[in-house]
C-alpha cells in the first residue's frame, strides 16, 4: 500500500537517524523528512540518501531560502517541504527537479503556490484550518493537487481529514520527538500505520 504519510524527524541527530528511519520504514512509512532546524541536518539527509536511495522518498523540511535548496539539490533529495509559501523557494526547487511542498493556509497562498509549480500543498498548522475549511477549499482547488495536513493531525482524526479531502499527512511529534529511542518510534510508527490503513477502508 502506498501510504501518504511523511515522517517528520525534527531534532534527529546524524548518529541516530538511520536507526530511527529503519524502524519507520519497516512499519510501512516510505517518506522521511529531516527538518533543517535539526542538528547537522544536511549530514543526516546525506546518510538517508546513502542508505535508502531508490527504496524510499527522503527529503528536507523547514526549507526557507534558496541557498538551502541549492545544498539539497547537490545532495539529491526527493522532496522539499517548507513551513511557508515563498515563490523563490518553490521555483528554485522545481528548477532543481525536486518535488515542492510549500506551507499554506489561505486560498491566495494555495493558488499562488500552484501557479509557481508546487507539486502539493502542506496545510500548516492543519489544526488552525479544520476539516470544514478544507472542505470549502477543496471545492475550488484543482482536483489533482495533493493536500497534506501537518500539525494537530494523527491517528485519532485521520478518517475525518480524509473525508474532508486530505490526501496525506505529515506526522512530527506524534511519531518522533528528539532523543526518543528507535523502540519507542517503532511502536508509534506501527500504531500510526494501523490507524491510517483503517481510515482508508
Amino acid at each position: 500500500m502506498n501510504r501518504n504519510i511523511i515522517a517528520i524527524l525534527r531534532g534527529v541527530k546524524p548518529k541516530e537517524v538511520l536507526d530511527i528511519a529503519h524502524v519507520i520504514v519497516k512499519a510501512g512509512i516510505s517518506q522521511v523528512e529531516v527538518p533543517l532546524n535539526s542538528p547537522n541536518a544536511f549530514e543526516s539527509i546525506e546518510l538517508l540518501r546513502e542508505e535508502f536511495e531508490g527504496s524510499i522518498q527522503f527529503g528536507a523540511g523547514t526549507v526557507t531560502d534558496i541557498k538551502q535548496v541549492e545544498v539539497l539539490a547537490t545532495i539529491g533529495v526527493n522532496f522539499i517541504v517548507s513551513p511557508n509559501f515563498n515563490s523563490s523557494v518553490v521555483k528554485a526547487t522545481k528548477e532543481a527537479n525536486i518535488l515542492s511542498y510549500p506551507g499554506v493556509i489561505t486560498p491566495t497562498e494555495c493558488f499562488s503556490a500552484i501557479h509557481c509549480g508546487a507539486d502539493g500543498l502542506k496545510f500548516f498548522p492543519a489544526s488552525l484550518i479544520g476539516e470544514d475549511n478544507l472542505i470549502a477549499l477543496k471545492a475550488v482547488l484543482p482536483e489533482d493537487i495533493p493536500l497534506f495536513m501537518v500539525g494537530g493531525v494523527g491517528p485519532k482524526n485521520f478518517a475525518s481529514w480524509i473525508k474532508a479531502g486530505a490526501t496525506g499527512f505529515g506526522i512530527g511529534s506524534g511519531l518522533y520527538k528528539a532523543g526518543e529511542s528507535s523502540e519507542i518510534v517503532s511502536k508509534k510508527s506501527e500504531s500510526i500505520v494501523l490507524a491510517y490503513d483503517e481510515s482508508q477502508k
